[in-house]
């Protein structure tokens, strides 16, 4: 691990933990699911509090809430006196809804934005470090990506006499080598961040849907969006099966 990077701009993290967490089956918010002994939540907590670029955390939560407003606290008080100012905002019906209210409630003067998934517990602080320094050099949206190894293709249900030999097929592949698996945190010019909101907020609901992450947004304005290169370690907690392999990687480091 790098030592954290001296910014220009006041930065701060904003972690979407709104998420229902259905495929994991735990029924409860994907970020109070058991890793390790802890909720997700806080291993991404800790993480992006040891990356020590951030003077805010900015933490979306589900609608009614108290368990991971507590924990966010309680983690607060870990920090305590002069550490990182924790902020919990009641999160959305969509991830941008949510992204949109912790938007809302960041500290005054604030010049950079980390957009990051609570369901990405085990993120190295390096690509923390990555994706500021791309903000601080100038950018004013960057995101970390991985090449991807599989590939690609697209494809459209089947029809007629086909339907019965299978659901779907094939109708191009993907250059593989252009193509890239993003991660999280995705970072920001505040401003930039700010005012693409603003515009998604007025879209049509299905517009609105196909949205996915930030960088979407930002890209509908017009901005260049930079990738850096994401992490392994960086994956996103979805399955029972990521859940194990995160479980299986925790374990191995200690």
């Amino acid at each position: 691990m790098t030592d954290a990077p001296h910014l220009a701009a006041p930065t701060a993290v904003v972690i979407v933990a709104a998420g229902s967490g259905t495929r994991l089956g735990y029924g409860l918010p994907k970020a109070l699911v058991p890793l390790a002994g802890a909720p997700l939540l806080l291993h991404t907590l800790r993480g992006a509090a040891g990356a020590g670029l951030a003077q805010q955390l900015c933490v979306a939560v589900p609608a009614g809430d108290t368990e991971l407003t507590e924990l966010c606290r309680t983690f607060a008080e870990e920090l305590g006196e002069g550490g990182l100012q924790i902020t919990v905002v009641e999160g959305g019906a969509t991830r941008a809804d949510s992204v949109r209210a912790a938007l809302a409630a960041l500290a005054p003067g604030t010049g950079h934005v980390l957009v990051h998934d609570a369901a990405r517990p085990l993120t190295p602080s390096d690509v923390f470090h990555r994706v500021a320094e791309a903000l601080d050099r100038g950018a004013a949206a960057v995101i970390p990506a991985m090449p991807v190894v599989d590939t690609i293709k697209s494809t459209a249900p089947t029809e007629g006499d086909a339907a019965a030999i299978a659901a779907e097929v094939v109708t191009g592949t993907a250059v593989r080598e252009q193509l890239r698996a993003v991660q999280t945190p995705q970072g920001f010019d505040a401003a930039t961040l700010l005012r693409a909101h603003e515009v998604a907020a007025g879209w049509e609901p299905e517009q609105a849907a196909a949205i996915t992450d930030d960088a979407m947004l930002v890209e509908s304005l017009g901005t260049p969006v930079y990738v850096v290169p994401g992490d392994l370690q960086s994956f996103k907690v979805t399955t029972p099966m990521d859940l194990h392999f995160a479980e299986t990687f925790i374990a191995a480091q200690g």
